[in-house]
């Protein structure tokens, strides 16, 4: 059990969480929420011992593992399937001792270990994990400095999750995902184990992956049973009752203080009203969970409706290089109302779709028309680090304003949610959050008709999402959104399309049906891709061949190290008093010695499958 005893933690001069009581059982699925800046990750910190606590304690069973996210993500010229790998201490510490262990007890004792923590299939488990967070079974070769970091950031995810520790704690691990390895992560947490503890935003993870929602706010942690909507009812429930014991508290006071004023220069009632001023003392004021109003978003409406379509693509082809487009056969329309959604992994296009949308990319054939005088407001993340860090809210709005009096600057600050001194505040002493909230009101400051939102939601809290969605709905203009937040989508777009196989396609199902779609698609594939040979298999391009040779490498080595952990065994099982002396370990070594049989036989099946595939490509 984890149990937070009358903790109180303050970081630079302010108190976090203030003598806070909570415990959570073994197996529980924790939803950690609260707005930006309560105190969550410090809370983490303080769990995994990073940071120590100003009172109170946080107590652990003493052999539990806990895990979460690495704050850099992994580089180097190790495969990601070896990275992940690795992440099992205790496997990886085993097989390296396997290698060179002589002693057969304690080759048995190793082979005992390994068979106990499934050994053999986790290659197969860090690549089905792997393929859910978005890598194909050739991404899954090739060496970690090849990727982005947002690419390595998912690597360092599937390294955690592969682990499997006793206590995971997650902070907003869906910032780096797409929406398609969002839902692969929710249903993979929904099926987790054991406990796991997530700071997140994310509405739909919060409602299908946890059974708990621990809320911290204004320094106190509570526990609530359910998901988060039965914890927004439990809570908007508690709040009216709050408010309820707070009239009758304040009624109350007023009685008694009535009293003492009016009778405690009274010596027949001295006594009386010294007693009605002892209750006064002894009443503690209830403190009412008002909630935090959250600062409202919008968007300024286009001074003009344009004639639809306002874009018309026909027949497009797009990209970065002519001889290999990312995107062809594109024809599609958007007029002046429409919310779409782009579907699609990281990879397919759609950052490349709303470039062309935009006018950042021109087409290399086909042809893309646009509404005269059309406005296009663009939003990105990567933008965020476009701002001014030495320029305050009033700088930047001021920029664009030139010579409007004082007051309309400041008026139009304060309309994009930074008035008074947070007008003045510089742009680099600004959260995430409050840094997204500017760029929005900066990308949409002159009444555009349309509004491409790049993963607008990182950085955003719950509430601070509702707002936006709110924004978009109220928006007369077209949105064009690119989201993992599934609420957003499902709250604002009326249309889906679909970014995959280099071209872009209308979706008629609902979220629920692509959820559906894509877990059923991930699952299947993740162990095929590595296992088994493709039904019908094609002829590999030449320049594959690079990644098929370090199949075979891969595969030869492993096959030598299997073979070598066999004869071992072999050995092992060949002392004369094995089956009299210790059946019991004969016995597991007998089943040692049957997975290791499987691991080779996937093994050279890997090494044929490659060979193969080599040979077609040398052909």
């Amino acid at each position: 059990m984890l149990a937070i005893t009358d903790l109180s933690i303050r970081l630079a001069g302010r108190l976090l969480i203030d003598q806070s009581s909570v415990q959570i059982t073994p197996g529980s699925r924790v939803g950690l929420v609260g707005r930006n800046g309560t105190g969550k990750s410090t809370l983490f910190k303080v769990i995994r011992g990073e940071l120590g606590a100003e009172h109170g304690s946080v107590t652990l069973p003493p052999r539990w593992r806990i895990g979460s996210l690495a704050q850099e993500a992994p580089n180097g010229p190790e495969s990601l399937i070896s990275v992940v790998l690795k992440a099992d201490l205790e496997r990886d510490a085993l097989l390296t001792e396997a290698e060179h262990a002589t002693d057969p007890h304690r080759i048995a004792e190793i082979q005992t270990r390994l068979v106990d923590i499934d050994a053999h299939s986790a290659p197969s488990r860090a690549a089905a994990i792997l393929s859910g967070l978005g890598f194909s079974a050739a991404d899954q070769l090739r060496p970690c400095a090849e990727f982005s970091g947002g690419w390595r950031m998912r690597v360092a995810l599937a390294a955690t999750l592969f682990a499997a520790p006793d206590l995971l704690l997650l902070d907003e691990p869906t910032n780096y995902l797409d929406l398609e390895g969002t839902l692969w992560l929710e249903d993979h947490l929904a099926h987790y184990p054991r406990t796991v503890i997530v700071i997140s935003h994310d509405r739909d993870l919060l409602e299908s992956s946890v059974d708990q929602i621990l809320h911290l706010e204004r320094g106190k942690l509570t526990l609530y049973k359910g998901s988060y909507s039965s914890f927004e009812e439990q809570r908007a429930a508690r709040e009216l009752l709050d408010a309820k014991a707070v009239k009758r508290q304040e009624a109350e006071r007023a009685r008694l203080q009535a009293f003492v004023d009016r009778f405690k220069a009274k010596a027949s009632k001295a006594r009386q009203a010294q007693s009605r001023v002892k209750m006064l003392e002894r009443l503690k004021p209830i403190t009412a969970l008002v909630t935090e109003d959250v600062r409202e978003i919008s968007f300024p409406a286009p001074e003009k409706i344009l004639s639809p379509p306002i874009i018309a693509v026909d027949n497009a082809s797009v990209g970065y290089d002519p001889a290999s487009p990312v995107l062809g056969r594109v024809t599609l329309r958007i007029d002046n109302d429409d919310r779409i959604a782009l579907l699609g992994a990281n990879g397919n296009g759609k950052s490349t779709l709303v470039k062309l949308l935009a006018g950042r990319l021109a087409p290399f054939s086909g042809r893309v028309t646009r509404a005269d005088k059309l406005s296009i407001a663009y939003f990105a993340q990567h933008q965020l680090d476009e701002l001014n860090e030495d320029a305050s809210a009033y700088d930047h709005v001021r920029k664009l304003m030139g010579d409007a009096p004082e007051a309309k600057v400041r008026a139009r600050a304060g309309a994009i949610g930074f008035s008074g001194k947070a007008a003045d505040t510089k742009a680099g002493k600004l959260s995430g959050g409050e840094k997204a909230r500017l760029l929005l009101g900066l990308a949409t400051f002159f009444g555009p008709n349309m509004i491409i939102l790049d993963e607008p939601t990182n950085h955003l809290d719950i509430d601070s999402r509702g707002a936006l969605a709110e924004a978009i709905n109220e928006f007369p203009g077209a949105v064009i959104m690119v989201s993992h937040d599934r609420y957003l989508i499902e709250a604002c777009a009326d249309r889906l399309w679909i970014v995959a196989d280099r071209t872009v396609t209308n979706y008629e199902g609902d979220l629920d049906e692509y959820r559906r779609l894509v877990l059923s698609t991930r699952n299947a594939e993740a162990p095929r891709e590595r296992s088994a040979p493709p039904e019908k298999p094609q002829r590999p391009k030449a320049d594959n061949r690079g990644g098929l040779k370090k199949r075979i490498a891969e595969a030869e080595a492993e096959i030598a190290r299997v073979s070598e952990i066999i004869a071992k065994i072999d050995a092992a099982l060949a002392l004369p008093d094995i089956f009299t002396r210790d059946p019991k370990q004969a016995a597991q070594l007998s089943k040692a010695r049957a997975n290791a049989a499987d691991a080779l036989a996937r093994a050279e099946e890997q090494w044929l499958e490659a060979s193969t595939q080599f040979d077609e490509a040398a052909g």
